[in-house]
């Protein structure tokens, strides 16, 4: 475990999550499904467990991308409750 880790080594551990998101998720703004977001949550929250896990670090950006996330599954959550029972 990095516990006295470098700005060097936090900037690639961020560098290389930033490419792993741009690359496999769409912004959450684009999502339009449950099931979309359900999964991104999923591999977000993998994700970030991996790098807890290893590295002992966390870029703050990844939790704030995985809140995004959760407010378009709310509002998705809404939408599709409010016409199911409109």
């Amino acid at each position: 475990m990095h516990n006295d880790m470098s700005e060097f080594e936090k900037k690639k551990l961020e560098s290389d999550f930033r490419n792993f998101t741009s690359r496999n998720f769409e912004r959450p703004s684009d999502c339009r499904n449950l099931d979309q977001i359900r999964f991104y949550v999923s591999e977000l929250c993998n994700k970030i467990s991996e790098y807890e896990n290893r590295f002992n670090y966390v870029p703050q950006w990844a939790y704030s991308l995985l809140a995004q996330y959760n407010m378009v599954h709310n509002s998705l959550l809404h939408s599709d409750f409010k016409r199911a029972y409109a």
